[in-house]
């Protein structure tokens, strides 16, 4: 299946601000078609993050089929945005794509996390075409975003830098650390993404320690914000593309996106143990008849 992200090389997406009914249909496929790989890679393994994933599906597909301008053949064009992941146990869920769009074989997804495989648990931008920041202890995406931010504005350069992060990773000070040093240098092509599903590995984010109010907190620190459903479709494109096209703003943003931790799977979405799990094979294809199922 061709991708809507194929397009010609080295071009950002030309649309306007409001998705298409076609447009939305074509996210929803890829939403879904991210759900049933990680499924898949998954039993593979024997072991994985079902939930982190599917609170962040509609996300991942918004950024790589319509928002971020990538190439069709090269995944280290420079002038390319910049997709860097906090809660890199979620990688599983970016493999499927990267492979969708032609950066490497499709067979290697068939390799996932086995003895001298690209894919891992968690991304590694050296094995990987595709991944531009190599995860591991949540904190350090933001930072790296940062970085990149400021040598694309010493280098000319006129790319996006999207950081995803956990909602349990608000809880890191490294985190309010980039905060700090994005406003005060006026990074304003770093977008933050805020996978707000609620739950960490340990339970509710708040129980463990609060967060809230969360969108007073970044725009104590001269973000711009704004919130948004992250998994309907048509509000999240809107929003995305509409802050890409923003030449004149002068701040970084953040994105709170208010999910719903294991969306698609009905039992994941009330039990956060399922933040790290395994289905056995009649499980996993009883979840992919309810993903399949369902118009999310």
């Amino acid at each position: 299946m061709q991708t809507r992200r194929k397009q010609a090389a080295m071009s950002a997406p030309n649309h306007s601000q409001i998705p298409t009914n076609s447009e939305i249909a074509h996210l929803r496929d890829r939403a879904q078609f991210v759900r049933l790989e990680t499924l898949r890679m998954i039993e593979i393994a024997k072991v994985g993050h079902y939930s982190s994933v599917f609170s962040a599906a509609e996300i991942f597909a918004t950024l790589f089929y319509d928002v971020m301008s990538l190439h069709d053949t090269d995944p280290n064009w420079p002038d390319r945005d910049r997709f860097l992941m906090g809660k890199g146990h979620a990688a599983v869920g970016v493999y499927p794509i990267l492979a969708d769009l032609g950066y490497f074989d499709k067979a290697f997804l068939d390799t996932y996390t086995r003895l001298g495989s690209p894919l891992g648990d968690h991304p590694d931008m050296r094995k990987v075409p595709g991944i531009d920041f190599s995860s591991g202890s949540i904190g350090h995406a933001l930072s790296n975003g940062l970085g990149m931010a400021l040598a694309a504005r010493q280098q000319n350069k006129d790319f996006n830098v999207f950081v995803m992060l956990g909602d349990g990773e608000m809880q890191e000070g490294q985190v309010w650390e980039a905060a700090i040093a994005a406003n005060h240098y006026n990074i304003s092509k770093l977008i933050a993404i805020v996978d707000r599903n609620g739950f960490q590995l340990d339970g509710k984010v708040d129980d463990e320690m609060s967060i809230e109010p969360l969108d007073e907190k970044w725009r104590a620190f001269g973000w711009d914000v704004f919130t948004v459903d992250g998994h309907d479709l048509s509000a999240l494109t809107s929003l995305l593309r509409k802050l890409k096209a923003d030449t004149d703003r002068r701040a970084p943003v953040c994105i709170i996106a208010k999910t719903l931790k294991g969306k698609g799977v009905s039992y994941m979405e009330t039990d956060p143990g399922w933040h790290l799990g395994y289905l056995d094979p009649q499980d996993a294809a009883r979840a992919a008849e309810e993903i399949k199922s369902k118009v999310i």
